[in-house]
């Protein structure tokens, strides 16, 4: 028997393929996510300020706004700042993890192609420490 959890864990996917927002939402919706896709980093940035999500999944390469314009806008926001953001990414440079991750200070850094369990892995990982670091 499984629980449930006390509320639904709202997840916002900025993302220009829309085949891939679908991916996203299959996986996570069998994990009781509610998953809501955005095409592009503005219409991102309108939904996070909008939907007030647990979590962003956020793409880098997007030609409206790319990944890091998008995150800079978060993090200069009072409210989306506290938002954790994991990097789902085709760039899988070695450099450019090590910028996300240390440098620009994401959450985690996923490359495409992904599994569904490593998606799946590193949500539970950023919940987890935002949790503990929360204290909620």
């Amino acid at each position: 028997m499984t629980e449930e959890p006390a509320r639904t864990l709202k997840v916002v996917c900025i993302e220009d393929e829309p085949a891939m927002i679908e991916l996203v939402k299959l996986i996570l919706k069998t994990r009781g996510f509610e998953v809501l896709g955005a095409l592009g980093g503005k219409e991102g940035l309108d939904l996070i300020n909008e939907e007030k999500p647990d979590l962003v999944l956020l793409d880098l390469m997007m030609p409206d706004m790319n990944g890091w314009d998008v995150y800079q806008q978060m993090k200069a926001d009072a409210y989306m700042s506290s938002i954790p953001v994991i990097v789902v990414t085709a760039k899988a440079q070695n450099i450019d993890k090590v910028l996300g991750l240390h440098i620009a200070k994401v959450h985690d850094y996923i490359t495409k192609p992904f599994s569904p369990a490593d998606l799946l892995k590193s949500i539970e990982k950023v919940l987890a420490a935002r949790e503990g670091s929360s204290g909620q």
